[in-house]
């Protein structure tokens, strides 16, 4: 089912900015037998990134109510918010109204040994675009994303990274990257580009309550091929170790282990119940 403004239809206005300029967020979760984890944070870096944008954001009573009206047991439900519609042009009516669209799909399949055995990634050739404004937020630019994910077919392949003007380390094509160095976790800052997305921050918050110092620094990629593993997150696979990198192979660590069950916990304790 999709719903546009908490109705279904498969519709939308062709003057909406989403379809003219992008102008507009998104988030992605999951809803895990009729759960939704780490919902608060979803929502909260939704309004951040509408307010980010000047965009006014749905509170979480209309969100959960189209959530509630989707009545899915399990799905991936990305949130879309719109500026909303304006006529042809950059400038922004005064009295615009956002659009809202809740869209439901089928989980993708991730396989539960990609947790414990890693995952082969490589280096993309598109750049991640360099722009503060704009950094952080998960908004629906996703173009260079998408040229990025056209740059390999092979299965194999999980995912590709994507560098800089300087090649400075930034993201992942759907996710972000975290390191282990030194005994230290780096994590890119995300200052001039890349997504901060809600996974990021469950995983930083582990790894320090596991006594890590965890610290955003940006990094090159010879810095990462020097780490002692390297994990990629997001909201719908949840943290997974890359095991290759090119002629670059890891070892997975034990620590890995420990925190895939504290992240499952983590996860039932922050869900909520859309029954």
């Amino acid at each position: 089912m999709r719903l546009v403004n908490g109705q279904p239809t498969d519709h939308l206005n062709l003057t909406d900015r989403t379809i003219q300029f992008g102008d507009g967020v998104f988030r992605t979760l999951q809803v895990q037998d009729g759960r939704v984890p780490f919902w608060s944070r979803h929502h909260a870096k939704l309004a951040a990134d509408c307010a980010a944008l000047g965009i006014a954001c749905p509170s979480e009573e209309v969100l959960l109510a189209d959530l509630h009206r989707l009545g899915v047991e399990n799905a991936v439900v990305k949130i879309i918010v719109s500026r909303g519609e304006s006529a042809r042009g950059y400038a922004v009516p005064a009295d615009i109204l956002p659009t809202r669209m809740v869209l439901a799909a089928p989980l993708p399949a991730y396989p539960s040994a990609l947790r414990d055995e890693g995952v082969v990634i490589r280096v993309c050739d598109t750049c991640a675009s360099w722009q503060p404004a704009l950094a952080g937020i998960k908004h629906l630019n996703r173009l260079e994303n998408v040229l990025a994910r056209r740059e390999w077919s092979d299965p194999a392949i999980f995912e590709g990274l994507l560098l800089d003007r300087d090649g400075l380390v930034v993201e992942g094509v759907f996710s972000n990257v975290l390191i282990l160095r030194g005994g230290q976790v780096l994590t890119p800052t995300l200052a001039a580009s890349g997504v901060a997305g809600v996974m990021r921050g469950i995983v930083m918050e582990l790894f320090a309550e596991k006594g890590y110092t965890v610290i955003p620094s940006d990094f090159l990629l010879a810095e990462l091929l020097e780490a002692e593993q390297v994990w990629l997150c997001n909201s719908l696979f949840g943290l997974l170790p890359v095991r290759m990198l090119g002629e670059r192979n890891w070892q997975i660590l034990p620590l890995n282990g420990a925190l895939q069950q504290t992240l499952a916990d983590r996860c039932c304790q922050e869900s909520l119940s859309l029954r």
